[in-house]
């Protein structure tokens, strides 16, 4: 697929002190990172099942990354020559979402309450929570691109039939300085698709429009995030079973090995919704709770 034309040591901040499931998160520096915490119990059960070791791994972060918006369904443009209604990975991109992800404000859902980020005419069949990246892994059919598997992680562990991608789908975590939340990478951009040193070995973007614009998000994270096209963020992969349950969970599979069936995604959304519940529950003063309120 064309291109798309568009538009390190640093204190972590522990998620044992937030939900499980990441709701806003507070930085008292712009450069402190969240991290990802894999629960653990002090107390095995038998049988003790073998360790993923996959759940373990804790990727680098590409930092003060520009990010610009993109949107399943975007026309051609003189700054987006490529149409979005297909993916690099997914020539019914569009059909597949279920349609256009408007980004207008107006035109969309973006609730922090009830941890609902989509678009108001219809209800997406695929993720809204997702990104683009400047590397594609395939080269041709049934071809990778010779460093593939030289510098993808998880490549050898994924041991893909030949042209087969093995970065649609994967989770990564964004955060912006205020909130962190969870992401797909399904397309490729923005500008150029071969640029894996950056990519796989945090080296700067090769692309130098746009402020070096080196990640895409969509409409649902920049509401989540209240990130803006041509603002800095900071990503890293995850694994999919570090992925804490969230809105970017809440519609469509989570694939990369974590996809699961629409009633246990069902249920983990209303777990969601008890714990958001409680939590402002527990914030409501003896005032309140006395008056209703």
């Amino acid at each position: 697929m064309p291109a798309r034309s568009r538009s390190g040591g640093l204190v972590f901040l522990s998620l044992l002190a937030l939900p499980l499931f990441a709701t806003a998160q507070t930085a008292t520096t712009s450069n402190a990172l969240p991290r990802v915490v894999i629960p653990t119990s002090n107390r095995p059960t038998a049988p003790v099942r073998p360790v993923n070791q996959a759940q373990g791994i804790l990727y680098p972060w590409r930092q003060n990354i520009t990010a610009t918006v993109f949107w399943i369904g975007e026309s051609p443009s003189q700054n987006n020559p490529t149409p979005n209604d297909k993916s690099s990975w997914d020539q019914q991109w569009a059909n597949n979402f279920g349609g256009y992800d408007d980004p207008e404000p107006a035109a969309r859902v973006a609730d922090h309450r009830n941890g609902d980020f989509r678009p108001k005419g219809f209800t997406p069949r695929l993720n809204p929570f997702y990104i683009a990246l400047p590397y594609n892994d395939v080269a041709g059919w049934a071809v990778h691109k010779s460093e593939a598997a030289k510098v993808i992680p998880w490549f050898n562990r994924v041991n893909p039939a030949p042209g087969k991608t093995v970065l649609k789908g994967r989770w990564l975590q964004i955060y912006n300085g205020k909130r962190t939340c969870y992401a797909q990478w399904e397309d490729c951009g923005p500008w150029v698709t071969d640029d894996w040193e950056y990519v796989f070995q945090g080296k700067p973007p090769k692309n130098r429009s746009n402020q070096e614009a080196a990640i895409d998000i969509s409409p649902a994270i920049r509401d989540y995030l209240d990130l803006q096209s041509g603002q800095k963020c900071h990503w890293r992969f995850v694994e999919a079973a570090q992925v804490p349950y969230g809105p970017w969970k809440k519609y469509g599979q989570t694939g990369a090995g974590g996809a699961s069936t629409e009633t246990d995604a069902q249920k983990r959304y209303l777990e969601y919704l008890r714990k958001l519940r409680d939590e402002q529950y527990q914030k409501k003063t003896k005032t309140q709770m006395e008056n209703g309120g």
